[in-house]
């Protein structure tokens, strides 16, 4: 174990030295990389960040609960060794979800797979061990959430400088691991790889460098590799979705929101913002228009239409909010309404149209978890471990809360009448017994 941590350490310090000279150069795709099987995506399965469609909306006809606390609908809970703000990826009767732990200045990663049903653990796979990486305090070692094609799981995580994917089959075998880009943040990673075709693809923007990076699932060989224009700090993951005719993957970077073409990662359109500095929360979209939204030091929400080429900040952007927007949350779509909670607790109802603010509530409380759509509500978890119900639609209604003794700082996941959250303390499944 010891020589292949010296081994990797060798590589990550051979990248460090390549960005210090100019940093990576772009890889153009590879002739015929799309070799594999197309993921077969399944209403029962929630198999990456924000689920099937990338828009953390549950699959329709699910009836979660609407009351739970200790001893009430919790189905199972459990606790997990380290801690972790990652989302769960579930496919099958396979549950997968990371965590880790600092002890003296060094940090040791982990892959969970437990079981649907009972919460129990199959396996556990150790990914790393070695230095610490710089990273907030709210921040985690485990805040990237896994993404699963149904044969390997696929974890993207920092280490004290770079960030590594790593491909673990769901037996727990570990089939390859590559280092992505050198990296050293104030913050600290978060960004969840996604899938597109043959490859999963991660987003890597710091002081270091920006990449977009796409490996074969398979492999793990560079399919192709993007350089960005120079950014301060994104931490938003990039999502692959057909928006204005054509498939695009979304990406919110520090300075600026990117439409790319996910084939060979060319660059479509760039519009400056939301942020000047840093981004976090990952894009909402619709048939034609993205709304970004973010960060710091300035905070806006921004409509931009996803049809352009090249820079589109004059031309594209259809609206823009106030400065009341979120940072860390992303936003939510449904039926021609965005919601978006900020991080202290402001919850806004925004009319896609024009932008214009149709209701709000404001919890008084600090959130991080972003809002969840289950049965035509909203679903939403404070830092406290309160949550939220609230139905959907252009006028305020009703709120209903529930207590957990831990607070929340990871998204739930719906599936099955059922709600699978990670919490502070432990991690439960939330459903009528």
């Amino acid at each position: 174990m010891k020589k292949n941590i010296a081994i990797k350490l060798g590589l990550l310090s051979v990248l460090t030295v390549m960005a210090q000279e100019g940093g990576l150069p772009d890889v153009a795709p590879k002739a015929g990389w799309d070799t594999l099987a197309p993921v077969k995506k399944s209403e029962n399965d929630w198999p990456w960040w924000r689920g099937p469609n990338f828009d953390n909306i549950a699959p329709p006809g699910q009836k979660p609960p609407t009351a739970w606390g200790a001893g009430s609908n919790i189905l199972w809970q459990v606790k997990i060794p380290g801690v972790g703000h990652s989302s769960p990826c579930v496919v099958g009767n396979r549950i997968y979800i990371t965590s880790g732990i600092k002890t003296q200045g060094q940090t040791t990663l982990w892959l969970f797979c437990l079981d649907r049903n009972t919460g129990k653990t199959v396996w556990q796979a150790e990914l790393y061990i070695g230095a610490s990486a710089k990273v907030h305090a709210d921040n985690s070692p485990a805040s990237s959430t896994p993404a699963c094609d149904g044969e390997r799981v696929f974890v993207a995580y920092q280490t004290d400088s770079s960030v590594v994917m790593v491909a673990v089959d769901v037996e727990g075998k570990i089939r390859w691991r590559q280092t992505v880009a050198p990296y050293n943040t104030i913050q600290g990673f978060s960004a969840s790889p996604n899938i597109y075709k043959s490859a999963v693809i991660i987003p890597v923007e710091g002081p270091k460098g920006s990449y977009l990076t796409a490996f074969h699932r398979a492999t793990g060989e560079v399919v192709w590799r993007t350089k960005l224009r120079a950014v301060n700090e994104g931490y938003a993951p990039a999502v692959v979705t057909v928006i204005a005719g054509r498939e695009q993957l979304l990406q919110l970077g520090g300075t600026y929101t990117r439409g790319i073409d996910p084939e060979n990662g060319t660059l479509l359109w760039e519009c400056a913002g939301p942020a000047k500095k840093v981004c976090v929360a990952t894009a909402a979209f619709d048939r034609d228009t993205v709304y970004a939204t973010g960060g710091y030091p300035n905070r806006i929400l921004l409509a931009i239409r996803a049809d352009g080429k090249g820079e589109v900040t004059k031309s594209h952007i259809r609206w823009s909010s106030d400065a009341k927007v979120g940072y860390v949350p992303s936003p939510i779509l449904y039926e021609g309404l965005l919601y978006a909670v900020a991080d202290q607790g402001l919850l806004r109802c925004y009319d896609t149209v024009d932008g214009r603010v149709l209701w709000e509530q404001d919890f008084k409380v600090p959130f991080y978890s972003s809002p969840t759509l289950a049965d035509g509500k909203l679903y939403l978890f404070d830092r406290k471990g309160k949550g939220y119900i609230l139905p959907t639609g252009r006028m305020a209604g009703a709120i209903v809360t529930n207590e957990l003794p831990s607070g929340v700082f990871a998204t739930p996941v719906f599936l099955e009448n059922r709600i699978y959250l990670r919490t502070l303390g432990d991690f439960c499944c939330i459903g009528e017994k």
